[in-house]
């Protein structure tokens, strides 16, 4: 629903102060959290000597974040480097060519990094839903690609094919989960596209040059077939103006990100503290809210740092991949929540927006919503903690509906109608708040652990109430209505560029 009506500024003035003031608050309660802990000894294997020049001790409790940035940094660089250097001579060389140079130099770095059995392997499963393509029937490509990832996430099937990479080194299982599950994504959606569109008749050199494009391998994002496919057969792509400085500024940015982080981590051992239950439960109530809202904040800001990197350099190559996830803090409906962009755009093309339609109905919307989990959770691989996940995020997407539905009923909507329309915002607002926390404790479940989130829960919904749950209620409250305001901002500014160029 787009939001025209503005708030007072001194309302949205005091809006601003109190998030600021308990932002501030609640860090502060962390710093001296991460103070006092530093040397317990439950934190000895995830806080170690960090940067000798800040002389303090770093959180390292994420293993794929300290492998990408210390023992991989260099391959990561040196394999990236060597793509962009490749990539920019065929351009200027042969640029009917670039879709073959992608295509043969990732399959090289595949082959260098997880040996050649696991390539022939990947080949194999693109060979087979290339031949299912062939018969136009979407259902089979469906399944097949379905069955294809479950071949990757389940057992014996997931061991046996495991044994096909070359070696053992630290990031091996990530980059094989990486590397096998997007590959079924792509080849899925190749098939389906080719199903969608037979007159166009797709050959598995188009699907091989799509799954092999080395930014988008390991780790997405994923591009359907049928964008990549127009991007990368441009013979002669142009910049826009002002392109290469947006390109510069957004691989600066993610530098500065980078080192954000691991200032960060130096000051706020926001991992290790959940790992420490005694440790975690004697916070105070706003340091814990604090805790559990920069863990989902720093997940998005990891998946945007690794987007940001791969994006740049898809962007170099004439791309346009999906951005990165919007942020966590400028979420309060489930509809919107999503820490992968790409993974989010191929769920609702080919499963989500397919059933549910319009999505304004409660039967097809159930009906999309649990086809989208169930194969959400088979991306994720099937587990108990999964299963929780779906489940609620799955809940929590119909009850928007079914909430939107009962404010339409006819009593509820007349009570609406005649109240102002800044009152009404302010209701609705009110209900996002509530919502935001469920988004937060709903998908803090898998980005850390049941027993931390039942201790979140608990203290602000039982212990802590009514002081602690108003206050953290409020604040809430104040920080949807600032979101909403950007929002409306941005619409506005949106509609005057358009009527702009219209009158141009």
């Amino acid at each position: 629903m787009r939001i025209k009506t503005a708030l007072p500024a001194a309302e949205l003035g005091l809006y601003s102060l109190v998030l600021s003031g308990a932002l501030a608050y609640a860090g502060r309660g962390l710093l001296e959290a991460s103070q006092d802990g530093a040397h317990r000894k439950a934190f000895r294997e995830s806080v170690r000597p960090g940067w000798e020049y800040i002389g303090r001790k770093m959180d390292v409790a994420d293993f794929e974040w300290v492998m990408w940035f210390t023992s991989f940094r260099n391959v990561i660089v040196f394999a990236l480097s060597g793509h962009v250097l490749f990539a920019k001579l065929c351009t200027m060389v042969a640029p009917q060519l670039r879709s073959w140079m992608y295509a043969v130099y990732g399959a090289l770095a595949v082959m260098g990094t997880m040996g050649p059995w696991y390539l022939l392997l990947l080949l194999g499963h693109c060979v087979g839903l290339y031949v299912a393509s062939l018969l136009g029937q979407p259902w089979l490509c469906l399944g097949l690609g379905l069955a294809s990832l479950a071949s990757f996430k389940m057992d014996p099937l997931i061991s046996w094919q495991s044994g096909f990479v070359t070696g053992t080194f630290d990031l091996q299982e990530v980059l094989f989960h990486g590397g096998s599950g997007f590959t079924v994504l792509r080849c899925t959606s190749f098939a389906l596209e080719s199903c969608a569109h037979p007159d166009r008749h797709y050959s598995l050199a188009d699907l091989l040059k799509y799954n092999f494009y080395l930014p988008f391998f390991f780790f997405g994002p994923i591009m359907t077939f049928d964008r990549f496919h127009a991007q990368v057969s441009q013979v002669e792509p142009v910049r826009c103006e002002g392109e290469l400085w947006h390109i510069r500024a957004q691989a600066g940015l993610s530098v500065a990100a980078i080192m954000a982080v691991d200032i960060f981590f130096h000051f706020f051992y926001i991992l290790t503290i959940p790992s420490d239950l005694k440790f975690a439960n004697r916070l105070p109530d706003s340091a814990l809210a604090g805790l559990a809202y920069s863990n989902l904040v720093y997940d998005w800001v990891k998946a945007a740092i690794l987007f940001g990197v791969v994006n740049t350099v898809a962007c170099l190559d004439h791309l346009d991949p999906p951005q990165p996830p919007k942020c966590i803090t400028a979420l309060y409906v489930f509809a919107e929540t999503h820490f992968d962009r790409g993974i989010n755009d191929w769920l609702c093309k080919y499963v989500y927006d397919h059933i549910g339609g319009e999505h304004s109905a409660v039967i097809p919307e159930l009906a999309a919503t649990v086809a989208t989990f169930a194969i959400t959770t088979l991306w994720l691989g099937p587990c108990d903690i999964v299963y929780l996940w779906s489940f609620l995020n799955c809940f929590g997407l119909n009850f928007e509906l079914w909430v939107q539905k009962l404010a339409e009923w006819g009593p509820l909507a007349r009570i609406e109608a005649s109240l102002s329309v800044q009152m009404s915002r302010r209701v609705r607002a009110l209900f996002g708040a509530l919502n935001f926390w469920a988004i937060i404790m709903y998908n803090l479940v898998s980005l850390n652990s049941l027993e931390f989130t039942e201790l979140v829960a608990r203290r602000l919904l039982l212990t802590g109430f009514p002081q602690t749950t108003l206050a953290v209620l409020f604040v809430t409250y104040c920080g949807v209505q600032l979101v909403k305001e950007r929002e409306r901002s941005l619409a506005l500014e949106e509609e005057q560029r358009q009527d702009k160029e219209k009158l141009e």
